[in-house]
């Protein structure tokens, strides 16, 4: 590929993001654990980063479509995030992303969350437009997370219809 040839395809393995962190109590909520609000900016970050790679342009995230916490990070614990891009459209992103917890004194690992976000890309700072690549999974994990890319597209699309008409019915004035 020259110089200023633009691949229209990027691997996933090309995306992934793995960022580890230890868990100290300042992170923690009073039952021991990472804040959720601790974990979602640790993945917001991470998935940035993927989203960055994919598009090579500027991008905000959109939405957290889908965020399941599985099992609780504990104190004294490391937590493990690992994000790539998941799918693509004309200007959305999306990113998967798994978190694995590791009790760094046994050494056990487990699945603590799993998450989909999407991110849009916007156009770069000169102005110029851009088109995003395709994604191409080649791992089991990958094409098994890849393959419903489509079917959570639409059903995020539907999703902001019924946010749309539910925001034209929240008031903003003050009560009083």
């Amino acid at each position: 590929m020259t110089e200023g040839t633009k691949k229209d395809f990027r691997f996933c393995r090309e995306t992934r993001v793995i960022q580890t962190h230890r868990i100290f109590p300042f992170h923690a909520n009073s039952h021991g654990s990472l804040f959720g609000g601790e974990l979602m900016k640790q993945l917001d970050d991470c998935a940035s980063i993927s989203a960055q790679r994919f598009s090579r342009v500027g991008n905000v995230t959109a939405s957290v479509d889908s965020l399941n916490f599985l099992k609780p990070l504990l104190v004294d614990d490391s937590v493990c995030i690992e994000t790539f891009v998941s799918g693509a459209g004309k200007s959305s992103i999306e990113i998967f992303a798994k978190v694995i917890g590791e009790n760094l004194r046994s050494g056990e690992r487990y699945l603590a969350a799993t998450c989909f976000m999407t991110f849009v890309a916007i156009k770069n700072f000169d102005g110029n437009e851009f088109s995003l690549p395709s994604i191409v999974a080649e791992t089991n994990e990958e094409k098994f997370i890849c393959r419903d890319y489509e079917k959570r597209r639409i059903a995020r699309i539907e999703t902001r219809k019924l946010q749309a008409e539910f925001d034209k019915n929240i008031t903003i004035k003050m009560p009083w």
